[in-house]
């Protein structure tokens, strides 16, 4: 009898009791904790702080709020404990608490100081770089990148977080070199092969673009929408237009009813129809276009060209050229290109009306 009260007395504990049970309450909580039972150790650990609010109870009970998702309770616990007094774990969870709540700004500030105690842990490293850089500061991301990196320039985690700031902060040859590396040292994922593809987009680097968007387009289970655009402009720029058309129609079919991005694919479309001479083809890519964007001057233009010279059919390209003067007319201020467009146009109405 004398065993068993002893335990019902560790585990629920007198009011004014003292150190002996805080420290039975703890060793509970971590037995718990040791079979991923964070249920009944969250009871424990909260009576253990409720008898004493120290740094240890706070970082244990923090823990377990932390493995159970409960993140604001984490950082609300752990942001009081003094730094010197946090463990390294208890640092890593008082800052993801602020990632996974959405706070940018807390996260980086929680990050810095963590990174001030524990430089080389590169996972945080690379998570307080690409914070910067996501948070429009891409060169104090760069800064805190390359820091690591004077020291350790093998880690892919860093080395991708470092890229992507070079990236955006549009230093795009810096960037590529950096991308280049990270595919020697085998990372082959696909955030690194699309970037790399987009970054030799930007340097008009179009063979290597091509290169590392298809593959990374396969990576993707020729799932990514996005991907599928960007390939299918450069299949385009580079005149596989069979090929771009291709990738352009299956981004196309993933992204409806995305305006925006529908802006763009239809516009390709009609440019690589164009430019294979499939010009009904191109003209029904214009005139869906023009659902999307019904202000684009050039379209009609096109589309009345498109009629007029290539189609034959005089009433449609009435139709339409009379529709881009009506939209040209309206422009305050028309470049030399564009008044120079709608005097051709005035041309091929007056002809067509004789």
């Amino acid at each position: 009898m004398t065993i068993i009260a002893l335990a019902l007395l560790a585990v629920f504990p007198a009011r004014g009791e003292g150190s002996d049970s805080l420290q039975v309450l703890l060793q509970l909580g971590d037995s718990c904790m040791q079979q991923y039972n964070t249920y009944e150790a969250l009871a424990h650990y909260q009576r253990a702080y409720a008898l004493c609010d120290s740094s240890l109870t706070r970082m244990k009970l923090a823990d377990c709020y932390y493995k159970r998702g409960n993140y604001r309770q984490t950082s609300d616990l752990l942001k009081l404990v003094p730094e010197d007094s946090l463990s390294h774990d208890a640092f890593r969870q008082l800052a993801n608490s602020y990632q996974k709540q959405g706070d940018t700004d807390s996260y980086i500030y929680w990050t810095e100081q963590l990174v001030n105690h524990y430089p080389m842990d590169g996972e945080m490293v690379a998570g307080l770089t690409l914070a910067y850089a996501k948070n429009e500061q891409p060169q104090n991301g760069i800064i805190c990148g390359m820091k690591y990196t004077q020291r350790d320039s093998t880690n892919i985690l860093v080395n991708r977080a470092l890229a992507d700031a070079w990236f955006m902060n549009r230093d795009f040859s810096a960037a590529a070199r950096l991308y280049d590396r990270l595919m020697e040292q085998g990372d082959s994922t696909f955030n690194t092969l699309y970037s790399a593809g987009m970054c030799y987009s930007q340097l008009e680097d179009l063979e290597l673009a091509y290169k590392y968007l298809q593959l990374a387009f396969l990576i993707s289970g020729m799932q990514h929408q996005g991907c599928a655009y960007r390939l299918g402009v450069i299949c385009i720029d580079t005149k596989r237009y069979p090929e771009g058309l291709r990738y352009l129609d299956l981004a196309k079919q993933m992204m409806l009813p995305d305006t925006t991005i529908m802006k763009a694919i239809t516009l390709s479309q009609g440019e690589g129809n164009y430019l294979t001479q499939h010009y009904e083809e191109a003209v029904t890519a214009w005139k869906e276009h023009l659902t999307y964007n019904p202000t684009s001057i050039a379209t009609y233009y096109n589309i009345a060209n498109a009629y007029a010279y290539l189609l034959k059919d005089k009433e449609q390209a009435v139709a339409y050229y009379q529709q881009f003067l009506d939209l040209a007319r309206q422009e305050e201020k028309p470049t030399a290109q564009l008044t120079e467009m709608m005097e051709k146009a005035v041309e091929m109405l007056e002809f067509a009306g004789k």
